[in-house]
This record gives structure tokens, sequence and C-alpha cells, in this order.
């Protein structure tokens, strides 16, 4: 069994859309300047800084998707990576971004994601902010700019992307289940479905499972080696294709604090691998995979389980069952959907781009992927 979060396949997607469509984007499409100037804001670039993630770290909102870490999984995949901070006329710091960019054709994508996180200076002033996060990447008329917040959405952001001209897609991936941790863990167990919670039970009172969370660097990478084999595995029996590249990320898996790696073992032998995403507003499903006895002995269950069970006890208000897809996983979509019901439609992916045309084609074609 795999269940996997929403990892933005985003990239991909609009590489081919920009492929589809900047042969298209000649005469026909007007240009559209981003708006006023940048006032009095200044853009560092912070891309060799080494005290990224300590200020980051800071922020409320700060994820995964925006730390050092990710960036170079990202670079590892042929995207070039940036991170610059956007400060006011004071020096106070408004915003910190790692972008993304990729060249096609005549084109860029630029994506960020997980942010752009704003200090509580910045959200107050969004609009500018981001319009200073604009002029500063001054894109060109067949250049396409995607923010995927991952559900670390400020609400000030929201109504300044709006003005600035972003355009919010949505499309069947951006629904997920959450679990609300705000309860205590009799009322969630209670709000489960009954067989859910007779396969939970069957789980826990297996004496021969144990939930380990290797903590080591060493402990961790050979727990994601296990991850991997069992991940193979199952995408050869299934079939399927996914974004991950598990040599590029294994030695972020086995260090990136942010990042919880679980092991379900039967009598010491590892049969489930789930790693989750840790972040102080919510937890979120990354990806799990498991062998034929992680299926036979309901170890999925008792692994989601005993992360509910860790990201309550860190205070955390919700855990993030990492994506839905009722139409093309259905036995994952069940799974879940045992364990909560409540649906929730996640943060858009806002894109952006001076040609007009281009932005809306782009918009209508990912809206159905």
């Amino acid at each position: 069994m795999m269940i996997h979060a929403r990892t933005a396949s985003f990239g991909s997607d609009l590489q081919q859309i920009l492929l589809r469509t900047t042969s298209r984007a000649g005469g026909p499409f007007a240009s559209r300047e981003s708006g006023k100037g940048s006032g009095p804001f200044s853009v560092v670039d912070r891309t060799g800084s080494e005290d990224w993630d300590e200020r980051l770290g800071e922020e409320t909102e700060a994820n995964l998707y925006a730390f050092r870490p990710w960036g170079t999984y990202k670079a590892r995949l042929n995207w070039t990576v940036r991170r610059i901070e956007i400060r006011s006329e004071d020096g106070r710091a408004l915003a910190y971004v790692q972008y993304q960019v990729r060249r096609v054709g005549p084109a860029r994508f630029v994506l960020v994601q997980g942010g752009p996180i704003l200090t509580a200076a910045g959200a107050a002033r969004a609009e500018p902010v981001l319009r200073a996060f604009l002029d500063h990447l001054a894109l060109g008329r067949f250049d396409l700019l995607g923010v995927n917040f991952h559900a670390f959405q400020n609400n000030e952001a929201v109504p300044a992307l709006v003005a600035l001209g972003f355009v919010p897609v949505v499309s069947p991936r951006h629904h997920t289940l959450e679990v609300d941790l705000t309860q205590d863990l009799e009322a969630i167990l209670a709000g489960t479905d009954p067989k859910w919670r007779r396969n939970l039970a069957k789980a826990r009172s297996n004496p021969d499972l144990e939930v380990v969370i290797p903590t080591e660097p060493d402990a961790r990478r050979r727990a994601f080696d296990r991850f991997t084999a069992m991940y193979a595995a199952l995408q050869a029996r299934k079939g399927f294709s996914n974004t991950l590249n598990p040599e590029a990320f294994r030695d972020i898996a086995a260090t990136d604090p942010r990042l919880v790696v679980l092991e379900v073992r039967e009598c010491g032998e590892t049969i489930l691998v789930r790693i989750a995403h840790r972040a102080r507003t919510r937890w979120t499903d990354f990806f799990a995979a498991s062998n034929d006895r992680g299926r036979a002995t309901n170890a999925a269950a008792l692994s989601v389980w005993s992360l509910v069970e860790r990201a309550r006890e860190e205070g955390c208000p919700i855990y993030d069952l990492g994506g839905i897809d009722p139409a093309g996983n259905r036995g994952v979509y069940h799974f879940k959907r045992g364990l909560s019901r409540r649906v929730v439609q996640s943060t858009p992916l806002w894109l952006y781009g001076r040609t007009g045309a281009l932005r809306s084609v782009a918009a209508a074609l990912l809206a159905q992927r």
C-alpha cells in the first residue's frame, strides 16, 4: 500500500503545457505588466546563506518545501533553486521565498512551493511584498509563475494574489481528508469507521508488531532504503508513475528534522515504512509503502494512528492524510476515509503570467489534471 501526499507534479505538468502553449503565443497574445514598482523594498539574495533554515524556522507557516533540504532535492532534479529575503525600508524581514526555475524553450517556469512565507510585518503589506517578488523575477511574456502553498497559505496573501492578477487553479487533486487533533484521542477513534477501528485494534494487539521511529541518520537512511525497495515493488505491481526520486531524496529523508520516518516491524523485520512531514500547524502524510506482510497485518492503520498520536502530543491541530483520489485510487481513498470523513479543498495552485491568454490556457489545462 502506498499513500502519497500532494508533492506537486505541477512542475512537470506545466512544462508540458508551456511546450503546447508558447508555440501559439506569438501575435494574438497581448502582454500585461505586473503593476507598480516594488517601491522602497529591497530583495536580498540568500541562496548561499547558511542561516536560512534558522531564520525561516522562526515563522509559524514555515514548512518542508521552504527549507534548504527541499531546495537541494529539487536542484538534483535539474531545477535552478534560489532563495531571497524581501526587506522593508527599515531592514525588517517581510518575506522569505525559495523558488525554482526551469527553462522550456523560449519560456521560463518559476515554481514556489510552501510559500512565499510572509512574516507578521509582511502579511500586513502582502500586496506590495508580492509585487516586489514579481518585479524581482522580471517575467517575460512567455513565462509562467506557479505558487503552491501546500496548505500553508497566509490568508493575507489571498487578496494580494488576486489583486496582482494570479489565477487560482483547482483540480481533483486539490482535495484531502484531515483529522482534527484538537479532539481527544477517544473522540477521534470513536469517529472512525467500525471496520477501520477493528483493523487498528487487531494490529495494536498483535504481539509480533512494533512501531519504531528512528532518529539517528543512519537508522533513518536504512529505513528509507527499505521503503525504496517496497516502493519499487509496488510501482512494478501497480504500474503507476510518480515524481519521487528516491536516490536524490535519500540523504534528505535521513537528516531533515521536518520529516518523520516510521517503521512497522513484524518479529524484527520491517513490513511498512511511512514518512510524514511535520510542521507547527499540520502534519501531512507524505509517502508510505509496505510488503505483503504489511498488508496482511493491518500495519497501515497502526502506522498512521501512531503518527496521529505523535502529532497530537506535539500540540499540532491537524493531521492531513495527504490527498485523496477517489477516481484513480479507490482502495487508498477508502482506507483514509475510514479514519476521517472531514473532506477539505486544499489551497490552489496560484498561476501568474504577463500574457493573459497564455495564463488562461495553462490554468484551464491544469484544472483538468
